[in-house]
């Protein structure tokens, strides 16, 4: 999402797209865990 994002403000220039992949980059950062460690977490729980 994030690259799909930046693409799209270098391509228009457009503030609020940038805002957004700021937004997103923020929230990404505060969630340290990428996906594949959370479904790997749902297929093998650690009890």
């Amino acid at each position: 999402m994030l690259d799909f994002t930046w693409k799209v403000f270098s391509q228009t220039g457009n503030v609020d797209t940038y805002l957004l992949f700021k937004e997103l980059e923020v929230e990404r950062q505060e969630r340290p865990e990428s996906q594949k460690e959370v479904l790997a977490e749902i297929d093998f729980p650690i009890s």
